[in-house]
């Protein structure tokens, strides 16, 4: 299966389209967000402007995605997405993150594009349990690799203990269909 688990700084990837957990508004913000922004120049934050609201203050509501250049960045695109605040797993943050890893595939096929790189969307200040994270956004990746094998996933994790729950939550599947378990 064409998904690497990595430790890296997603903003040095030479991958088509790394994507950022971003905020709703997609004008830059801290974490993953702020260093890609940084990264890819102030260009970044200009086309990001340019994109329509769909009300005030919110370019991309949660679970949603768009593209953009990645004009400094090493890879072409960014495609933002705007993870779910952990509110305890019971305001539907699951679907949410789920629909986040399968807009921005959507973008990337619709795009032509084939290598994609993705941080652990809202495992920082939107304090999504790691593990549980880690289960949905893999079991989202398999299905979209199931729908077309020829891309290449690489999740960037920022530290070794998250790549480690990613690995162990990947390693622990099957790969016979099964749910992820986030155990």
């Amino acid at each position: 299966m064409p998904l690497d688990i990595v430790i890296a700084d997603i903003t040095t990837l030479h991958v088509d389209a790394i994507v950022n957990a971003a905020n709703a508004s997609l004008l830059g913000g801290g974490g993953v967000d702020g260093a890609i922004h940084r990264a890819a120049g102030p260009a970044l934050l200009q086309a990001c402007r340019q994109l329509p609201s769909v009300r005030p203050g919110v370019r991309c509501p949660t679970g949603e995605a768009r593209i953009t250049p990645g004009f400094a960045l090493p890879a072409a695109h960014v495609i933002h997405t705007v993870g779910p605040v952990w509110q305890g797993g019971t305001q539907g943050e699951a679907r949410l993150l789920a629909s986040c890893h399968a807009n921005a595939m959507r973008l990337l096929r619709e795009h032509g594009l084939r290598t994609i790189a993705f941080p652990a969307i809202s495992c920082g200040v939107y304090g999504y349990p790691v593990a549980q994270a880690a289960a949905v956004a893999l079991a989202s990746l398999r299905d979209e690799l199931a729908r077309d094998d020829r891309v290449s996933i690489t999740v960037c994790c920022f530290s070794n203990s998250v790549a480690d729950i990613f690995r162990r939550v990947r390693d622990a599947t099957p790969d016979d269909g099964t749910p992820f378990n986030a155990a």
